[in-house]
């Protein structure tokens, strides 16, 4: 690793950091005005909590030791962090710093994380709740998931986990980031149960220049999740910087077009969940496709995803902010789409990457994809639905009737985000939002 690299992946880790708000921002303008404070603190509250979970135990046990399933405690709280620490022949450049530099990155991809699940039980979980749910989910869900894809390489260079080893892959998150959230964010709300009028009751977004604002925010922030996931300033960053550009624009375009034919508008909210289906479904395949392979990839996702949102309405479960419909859905299409495009000969990786069926690999790569998810997708239900269940009979889940109706930023922060003129006139728009129909979205239903 030289200068440049580490330069390179501590900027790339500031752009992922930045993402966080980005989200608050995107989720705060979708959900309504008196409810927005609550969800960007849940986002926050993330930012606060995680990182002191990763360096206590978080890092250790996703990414140490040598063992199949789970990391170990050789480096919990920051053990043999020294930055002139020699870890091994296969990463012996400043071993001890190139181990911190990968502790501070990968931070704040746990930081993220479970803030996407906020999305889904907006509008109705106790704050508190929230508060203990984040540290456990982290520990108990995404760091085994995270060990599966990746785990051991930071001890000799190799993957030890048990899905990585067998060839699964990951680039920077699209199973153990959005899958594992996305299938998460189902198994909460299914828990916590549908808002108070939901679906009869229109619940719109109050503030599109949130939205806006905060998928930009993203796009920008995710250059640094998927290109710094490289760990090197190189061919490979460069590539997927590209890719997730050509993604996104692929995804935004697609949606819009769809929402055009389906509906007679182009909306500024199509365009921004296109875009953030096109980042996500790049994710896992950024570091191994090329050519125009993100730009498939991105309209797959776009199309996909602009569906998806609408399947809550039939299956009846309420996902306030389309997380189910945008990070699980989009994160799944791209990490199967790897078993078609993965083209290891563009990378100088053959021999290592299994290519994708269109590049002469046959079907082993995809069955594997496959495997990782359906594995990420039991399991991660069925451990967020045990510590939901648990929450829920112990300390409780979800607020009164009463706090719904006036609003979780007064009833659970005592504070409100706008003055009482505005806020009069952002609760006639959600009042005439709740008269329109039965969908967040226009024209959905």
């Amino acid at each position: 690793m030289t200068a440049g690299d580490a330069a390179w992946v501590l900027v790339a880790a500031a752009l992922v950091l930045f993402m966080t708000p980005g989200l608050a921002l995107f989720y705060g303008g979708m959900d309504r005005s008196r409810n927005v404070l609550n969800m960007i603190m849940m986002s926050f509250w993330c930012l606060l909590t995680v990182p002191i979970v990763w360096v206590a135990a978080g890092f250790s046990l996703a990414y140490s030791g040598k063992g199949r399933f789970i990391g170990d405690f050789d480096w919990a709280f920051l053990n043999k962090m020294d930055i002139n620490t020699k870890l091994g022949d296969g990463m012996a450049i400043s071993g001890g710093g190139r181990l911190l530099l990968a502790v501070i990155f990968l931070g704040m991809f746990a930081v993220i994380t479970p803030a996407l699940i906020s999305g889904a039980v907006a509008d109705r979980m106790k704050f508190a709740a929230w508060a203990v749910f984040v540290p456990l989910w982290v520990l108990l869900v995404y760091a085994p998931v995270s060990y599966w894809i990746y785990g051991g390489y930071w001890v000799d260079g190799a993957v030890s986990g048990w899905l990585g080893s067998r060839g699964s892959l990951d680039f920077a998150g699209g199973t153990v980031i959005h899958v594992n959230a996305g299938i998460a964010s189902l198994a909460g709300v299914l828990v916590l149960g549908k808002r108070r009028g939901w679906p009869k009751e229109g619940h719109p977004p109050h503030n599109m220049t949130l939205v806006m604002l905060g998928a930009g925010i993203l796009w920008f922030g995710w250059f640094g999740f998927n290109a710094g996931s490289a760990f090197a300033a190189n061919g490979t960053a460069i590539q997927a910087f590209m890719n997730s550009f050509l993604a996104a624009a692929a995804a935004g375009l697609a949606w819009a077009i769809v929402e055009r034919v389906k509906d007679g508008h182009f909306t500024n909210l199509g365009v921004a969940s296109g875009i953030v289906a096109g980042l996500v479904a790049i994710t896992p395949a950024a570091g191994f496709v090329s050519g125009m392979a993100p730009i498939f990839i991105g309209a797959i996702a776009g199309v996909a995803c602009c569906f998806a949102v609408n399947l809550k309405f039939k299956a009846r479960y309420d996902d306030s902010l389309d997380v189910v419909g945008v990070h699980f859905v989009g994160g799944l299409v791209g990490s199967l789409l790897i078993g078609l495009f993965s083209n290891p000969e563009f990378f100088g990786t053959v021999g290592t990457v299994k290519p994708g069926l269109f590049y002469g690999g046959g079907t082993d790569l995809l069955l594997e994809q496959l495997l990782a998810n359906v594995v990420t997708i039991i399991y991660s239900f069925t451990v967020t639905t045990l510590i939901f269940l648990a929450l829920k009979h112990t300390i409780g889940i979800r607020v009164s009737d009463e706090a719904e109706d006036v609003g979780l930023d007064l009833d659970q922060h005592s504070e409100t985000a706008y003055h009482e003129s505005s806020q009069l006139m952002s609760r006639v728009s959600d009042l005439a939002g709740s008269l329109s129909g039965t969908s967040e979205r226009v024209g959905s239903s």
